[in-house]
């Protein structure tokens, strides 16, 4: 392998944050990139006075709602590493796009809600991690305030998805009283590739004191033994047998189970007010894999040094309101990426100017000049380009596709201004390339009424929404009374196209047949009522 590609490819760290609404996941990505120094201060999740809203949350929507409903990619240099973070929706609406985003990463960090513990979207996602081998490490966040016991957390992980926490911090005192950690491992001298050696465990804690309004780094203060023995006596104490227990459960730090998927490491943390922060920083720059070569469609593994290659997992337009472009992701898998040259996109064979090239943080962009494997590319106004699709120089390879998820909720989107139809149909074609929802059509309808499927109700709002602020097109969505949807061929949606109950659609992405049903049920009469038919379940996720 190129030494080059190989120093550059061993710098990088790229993962995602997974976790359930409301546990922390834009607060705690603020945080890192304030402890890598990306950013100056960090900022609520609800901006107030002059207190800016998180750089990760830039949709209007977002910051008002408080939510996070887009990926965003976060860049910056850390301990001699270069940190790809990918910030990806919480609310369980957009699960596709965050299956997406987690195609594009090499590790996760799962966040609890210290009070609330494993929530169904985290269970969601880390069935994703478990199934695409993404090593995770999890963050127990909130221990600032009221929570469960610390020992009934590390034993529900284990006992309701099956691997085994390794806790690296522990906390001092209950949650809502968080006085500090104990660290359970100690790192030695670097490596050869900048890492630091896991080691033996030094007598002691570190203590929190947080910043004047949580803007800012908080103060971490390392008391000996006696020093902590003195100052929170008891609470220290408790915390000591405590961590002496996990050690006898043989719940010590492992880096080859980790690497497995068979434990995860765990820290104790408050990331509103950046208790535990920094040592999660840390931990991924200590262990978190470098990228490795990635297998193709057909199963071959792509080396990293193979020729420069990568594929889309997200698209993007209007970021940034002065822009009005679009914006396609590209995760780099091999060689070296550099602006300006030319590619080939696998799924036409066509070739194509990387001209526009440039990274992001949140929606602030600037222009680069290379990238190596694990970094994340914005192509500007790469139009030819949609999810899933491959570009690469040198040898052909194509990866794997990005299959859709099945969607639960339907709805046909109205449009009242005649005259903003080439508005309307161009806003409705960009939304359709993002993958913010799925646009079909019927006969029944017509090509002027579109059906929107999406998996959660809010995909439909966003829709709405940015057809008005982006295209300037106001349109109202009148719900369908379907649940689910199976794929049918020509002959199947021929014979199904007078079915009562039931609607076939065209999805022009991809030119597939949908028939979409009000509920399980009439899955099985259809079946029965038409001999041969052809009716496969959805990919990935939803009741399809």
């Amino acid at each position: 392998m190129s030494s080059h590609i190989a120093a550059e490819a061993a710098r990088r760290r790229t993962f995602a944050v997974i976790s359930h609404p409301d546990a922390g996941k834009s607060t705690i990505t603020e945080a890192l990139a304030l402890y890598g120094q990306a950013i100056a201060s960090a900022g609520a999740v609800h901006g107030k006075g002059d207190r800016k809203g998180v750089v990760s949350d830039w949709m209007s929507m977002e910051q008002d709602r408080g939510i996070s409903i887009t990926s965003a990619a976060l860049q910056f240099e850390y301990r001699g590493c270069v940190v790809n973070l990918l910030d990806t929706p919480g609310h369980a609406d957009f699960s596709e796009d965050t299956y997406r985003v987690l195609t594009a990463v090499d590790a996760a960090v799962m966040l609890l809600d210290a009070a609330k513990g494993l929530e169904p979207q985290t269970l969601k996602l880390f069935e994703v991690c478990r199934a695409r081998r993404i090593p995770v490490i999890t963050f127990i966040n909130k221990w600032d305030r009221p929570a469960k016991d610390a020992l009934e957390l590390i034993e529900e992980i284990e006992t309701r998805i099956g691997i085994k926490p390794t806790p690296v911090t522990w906390p001092v005192g209950e949650g809502g009283e968080f006085r500090g950690v104990i660290e359970r491992i100690g790192f030695k001298d670097e490596d050869g590739e900048g890492r630091r050696i896991a080691g033996p465990q030094v007598p002691g804690m570190v203590r929190y004191e947080r910043s004047p309004g949580g803007q800012h780094l908080a103060t971490a203060e390392f008391l000996s033994e006696d020093a902590a023995k003195a100052q929170f006596g008891p609470e220290y104490e408790r915390a000591q047998e405590e961590s002496e227990l996990l050690s006898e459960v043989e719940a010590d730090f492992d880096a080859k189970t980790f690497e497995a998927g068979h434990t995860t490491p765990t820290l104790f943390g408050a990331a509103l007010v950046h208790f535990g922060v920094g040592q999660l920083l840390d931990l991924l720059v200590d262990i978190a894999p470098a990228p490795f070569a990635r297998e193709d469609a057909a199963g071959a593994s792509r080396d990293l040094d193979a020729g420069f290659s990568g594929f889309v997992f997200k698209s993007q337009a209007n970021m940034n309101a002065s822009h009005r472009d679009q914006l396609a992701f590209i995760r780099v898998c091999s060689g070296k990426f550099e602006r300006g040259m030319q590619v080939t996109q696998a799924q036409g064979k066509r070739t194509m100017s990387t001209k526009y090239a440039q990274t992001m943080f949140g929606a602030s962009r600037d222009t680069v000049e290379e990238a190596w494997p694990g970094d994340i590319v914005g192509l500007v106004n790469a139009t030819g380009l949609s999810v899933g699709d491959t570009i690469y120089t040198g040898k052909a390879v194509e990866y794997p596709p990005l299959p859709a998820f099945a969607p639960e909720h339907f709805g046909a989107l109205q449009m009242h201004d005649t005259s903003k139809a080439k508005r309307f149909r161009r806003g409705i074609a960009q939304l359709d390339a993002e993958g913010v929802v799925q646009v079909l059509y019927s006969e029944r309808r017509g090509d002027a009424t579109p059906v929107l499927a999406a998996v959660g109700p809010l995909q439909f709002e966003v829709t709405t929404a940015r057809l008005r602020a982006e295209f300037d097109v106001p349109a109202t969505i009148d719900n369908l009374p379907y649940q689910l949807a199976r794929l049918t061929d020509a002959e199947g949606a021929a014979r199904l196209r007078t079915a009562p109950g039931v609607e076939v659609f065209t999805r022009p992405r991809d030119g597939a047949y949908l028939v979409a049903l009000p509920n399980k049920y009439r899955i099985q009469t259809i079946v029965n009522d038409y001999p041969g038919l052809v009716l496969q379940p959805l990919l990935a996720g939803g009741q399809g």
